[in-house]
């Protein structure tokens, strides 16, 4: 069996909810040890602690991801093939969120509403393998010594910062897998305002992941075009010809809330008749803001503090910690 070290970001007195969630869901013969990486920047937090993790296998989940019961048997299953280096699985909304959570997690798990990213925000299908566009940071399982070998995740980038490093695990010849059964929970966004950053983020990172790599995917930047169009259309809005794909955008839009709302039976699902415009747009914004900004700088140099909850064999909270002192690069016991 294999061993795991499960690896969670937070920020500065940030609640952990993955914490006790993991206690209960977890077989008792599962050998793994929790650290707790707490800082302001996700990607340098995830690359410290995994300096501190012996587990072989890094299992990253963020600090709201519950996981399902049979997540790390299906991870062993998954690696059992050595030229496996990551499997991971969907992000799911939780039944007990809000009628408006519930329409954030509608958009982003549709076709229409996220493209060929839909399978990070449901579970469909079977095991298979995959490329970046299928898997998402707060439920991702690496190997170690891949992880180590391909040094991590490149600390300018966040989001996007799995994307970069997925490419770089499939150029190097190993396979990514898709699980649709290893799932874990996570509310979404409590209100508009939270859900249109959180898609001007996801725009602005791909755009900054592509100028990191320079490998541009274009259905990636289809919600750029589609702002691109938008503002040609309002500026010669007299050529009818000009509306034609709008009203086919819109049609589809409404053929897509109407099956999601006869499906879920949630009349708030006609909702997204709204939403997926100001998705694509927002994220298409996002997209031009992360282009115009050119390559991430570095992610700074603020302390990262790792804290192991449990270590291998014990079922207490471990106090060792270790400071990361990014000025001077030294580790400290504190």
């Amino acid at each position: 069996m294999n061993s795991f070290s499960v690896i969670i970001p937070v920020k500065p007195g940030g609640h952990v909810a993955a914490i006790r969630h993991l206690s209960e869901n977890i077989p008792d013969d599962q050998s793994y040890e929790v650290l707790l990486a707490e800082g302001n920047a996700p990607s340098r937090q995830r690359n410290r602690a995994v300096r501190e993790a012996v587990g072989e296998i890094l299992y990253f989940l963020d600090d709201d991801s519950l996981i399902a019961p049979g997540n790390f048997a299906l991870c062993t299953a998954a690696m059992s093939d050595p030229s496996v280096a990551v499997v991971g699985g969907p992000s799911i909304t939780p039944e007990h969120d809000t009628w408006l959570q519930q329409l954030f997690g509608a958009a982003l798990s549709s076709a229409f509403g996220s493209g060929p990213v839909l399978n990070r925000y449901r579970s469909h299908g079977q095991v298979r393998k995959t490329e970046d566009r299928e898997l998402i940071l707060c439920n991702l399982a690496v190997r170690r010594s891949v992880f180590i070998d391909l040094a991590g995740f490149n600390e300018s980038l966040y989001p996007n910062e799995e994307n970069e490093f997925l490419a770089r695990v499939l150029s190097a010849g190993y396979v990514l897998l898709h699980d649709p059964s290893m799932r874990v929970f996570r509310s979404q966004r409590h209100s508009l305002k939270a859900f249109v950053r959180q898609i001007f983020a996801y725009g602005r990172g791909r755009a900054q992941q592509t100028l990191v790599t320079s490998q541009y995917s274009v259905p990636s930047f289809i919600p750029l075009f589609f702002v691109i169009y938008l503002v040609i259309t309002l500026l010669c809005i007299k050529y009818v010809l000009l509306l034609t794909p709008l009203m086919i955008y819109l049609a589809a839009a409404l053929f897509s809330s109407l099956r999601i709302m006869i499906s879920s039976g949630r009349l708030s699902s006609l909702l997204l008749l709204g939403l997926y415009p100001l998705m694509h747009i927002i994220n298409g914004l996002g997209l031009l803001w992360g282009l115009l900004r050119g390559k991430p700088d570095s992610a700074g140099n603020s302390p990262i503090i790792i804290t192991k909850i449990k270590s291998f064999g014990e079922g207490r909270l471990n106090k060792t910690r270790r400071e990361y002192d990014e000025v001077n690069g030294d580790r400290v016991a504190v």
